[in-house]
């Protein structure tokens, strides 16, 4: 069976190849189909079921090439890929390429959600004070929450943006280690950093640090404060402690929000140390303004192996048990 795809420029065809043709080698992989490019159109070669798949998904890509949404980026790929794998519907990759939210934010990026999961955190973020994001690396639980305060402190519906984690490594007990706080805590908080830095100038971030705007803080430095009129996120929460994660929980303020990211299986407690992310699981459930969302390796947006590794350590798990 065969089908025939026209292309609109030079342009899209550059984006829609990728490096080296990477996009369209990757296609052919994942859903088993020959795509040769004849001038300005694509010629899909398969069986039906194949082709059907590779169809809809060429003409989804280059939708969102046109609206500058995924850009022709084999991470925006592999997730359309995802999407058409796992049976979803057009409809359901469709809102996953319009909901590129928050946009328009200090530096021109867009950010947002790129799978069904992602959106669901997304949309939990807008609609409740206090989201707990769990799921594994890559899954973008550090990286929407930062776009979400980023654009939450753009439209001034907080005034300051509060970052933390608890500094298990050095015993939350940071004075011994050279230079000031935030040059003490900084390597702790560096995936923040990293985050913040791809959606902000640096000259704002630095001018942002210097007047309180934004603040970077190990959690033991939390205690004691009431944090008003803020965006707070808390990461790495699987280190937290069931005491340390009640006392970050009642810091809360009068028109703040707070985001706590963690995964579950990578806490880095001693032993038999009570963990204030499972407890709070328990006991926080049902109460409304609160959401626990979960994200799965189905979510991951990084390389492709990193969803493999994580389903293989999963499967690990289970046949250990």
């Amino acid at each position: 069976m065969r089908k025939t795809i026209k292309i609109g420029s030079q342009e899209e065809i550059r984006e829609l190849l990728g490096a080296h043709d990477r996009n369209l080698k990757l296609i052919e992989k994942e859903l088993k189909v020959k795509i040769v490019l004849r001038d300005e159109e694509i010629r899909l070669n398969g069986t039906a079921g194949s082709i059907n798949k590779a169809y809809q998904l060429v003409n989804q890509l280059l939708r969102a090439i046109r609206l500058r949404q995924a850009g022709g980026e084999e991470i925006d790929l592999y997730s359309l890929i995802k999407n058409f794998k796992q049976g979803r519907s057009r409809e359901a990759t469709l809102d996953v390429l319009d909901a590129i939210v928050p946009q328009n934010l200090l530096k021109v990026k867009q950010v947002g959600p790129r799978t069904n999961g992602q959106k669901g955190y997304a949309e939990a973020i807008s609609n409740n004070d206090i989201v707990f994001g769990l799921g594994p690396a890559g899954t973008g639980k550090t990286y929407l929450a930062m776009a979400s305060a980023v654009e939450a402190l753009k439209k001034q519906e907080v005034r300051r943006l509060i970052l933390t984690r608890p500094a298990i490594e050095a015993g939350e007990s940071l004075g011994y280690l050279p230079g000031n706080m935030i040059e003490k805590v900084s390597p702790y908080l560096r995936p923040l950093y990293d985050a913040l830095y791809d959606m902000m100038e640096a000259e704002h971030i630095e001018k942002y640090l210097e007047n309180g705007i934004i603040e970077v803080a190990p959690l033991a430095y939390m205690r004691g404060r009431t944090l008003n009129d803020a965006f707070i996120i808390l990461d790495e929460a699987q280190n937290c402690t069931a005491e340390q994660m009640k006392m970050f929980l009642t810091r809360l303020g009068f028109d703040s929000r707070a985001v706590i990211t963690g995964d579950i299986t990578q806490s880095d407690l001693p032993q038999g140390k009570p963990t204030g992310l499972l407890q709070a699981q328990e006991i926080l459930k049902g109460i409304e303004g609160i959401q626990f969302v979960y994200l799965t390796g189905s979510d991951v947006v990084r390389h492709g192996l990193v969803q493999k590794i994580i389903e293989a350590y999963d499967g690990a798990g289970r046949n250990n048990k």
